[in-house]
């Protein structure tokens, strides 16, 4: 609600005009939230463990597959095409390299996520479908966030993991970005420069709430998943039965814990 009410107070230009600059207000309070999450917090004190980031790599991929492919389809729409940077920002690729890594050629047959992720990105293709001018709240809070953020949070799970090259990091890389604090500077004045009536506008801000909104679920839906299969593991261990008993078990420690715990009601989905 409080964070609602940033959005609207920004309409009255009491932020600026700048619609970067009023995005980046409206979402604080959301942004703020999404940092503490549990998963971002284990994120941030580097202590970011192998099953947290597969499960992540996962979620990712689906997000992003919808959002590249909502971006490609409307790349003409006056609101998508100055923001749109195929080239120096897409993650699609990345993330196939980086969960092929982790999980081998056939990762599209054993990689599920939470209900949450596919919430997200049907949301993703429902605006791309019905308002794209919408699709430039998402693409802001996710590539400038990634970008901001990619290199450091790369070190960290580069670290916390015990990686010695960069395979399974491709994700945080963007090698057609020079220079981000200039990439970001470009993109910023390229997003201001949208035309919006002020009802779009107002439809923008709401929307990059949502998306945060949207993230915070993810991640609460992902550390659901992992705090319910460690607690079945640790019950089995102790109980004398073995993993592979039960075929999801086996799984969780093959996949990293992306696994389809249909027994839990988490609503877990195959992509």
């Amino acid at each position: 609600m409080e964070a609602m009410q940033s959005a609207r107070k920004n309409e009255t230009g009491d932020i600026g005009s700048d619609l970067s600059e009023q995005v980046k207000a409206a979402t604080k309070d959301s942004h703020v939230r999404a940092e503490n999450t549990q998963l971002m917090l284990s994120y941030q004190r580097g202590h970011i463990t192998l099953p947290q980031y597969k499960v992540l790599l996962c979620s990712l991929y689906e997000i992003y597959k919808a959002l590249e492919e909502e971006l490609a389809r409307n790349s003409s729409h006056p609101a998508v095409a100055p923001i749109y940077f195929p080239q120096e920002l897409a993650r699609l690729e990345t993330l196939e390299r980086d969960l092929e890594h982790f999980f081998g050629p056939e990762w599209r047959e054993r990689v599920v996520v939470p209900a949450a992720t596919h919430g997200y990105a049907q949301r993703l293709r429902q605006i791309g479908r019905d308002s794209p001018e919408l699709l430039v709240a998402h693409a802001y809070t996710r590539y400038l966030g990634d970008l901001s953020g990619g290199q450091v949070l790369g070190k960290i799970t580069q670290k916390s993991l015990g990686l010695s090259g960069q395979e399974g990091l491709s994700f945080f890389s963007f090698p057609g970005v020079t220079s981000p604090n200039r990439f970001k500077q470009l993109y910023r004045g390229r997003m201001n420069g949208i035309e919006l009536t002020a009802e779009e506008r107002a439809e923008v801000l709401q929307e990059a709430v949502a998306a945060f909104e949207l993230n915070i679920q993810v991640f609460d839906d992902l550390q659901k998943m992992l705090s319910v299969a460690t607690e079945t593991a640790d019950q089995s261990a102790g109980s004398g039965v073995k993993t592979g008993t039960f075929p999801y078990l086996s799984t969780m420690h093959t996949v990293g814990l992306c696994v389809a715990i249909a027994t839990i009601g988490l609503g877990i989905y195959t992509i």
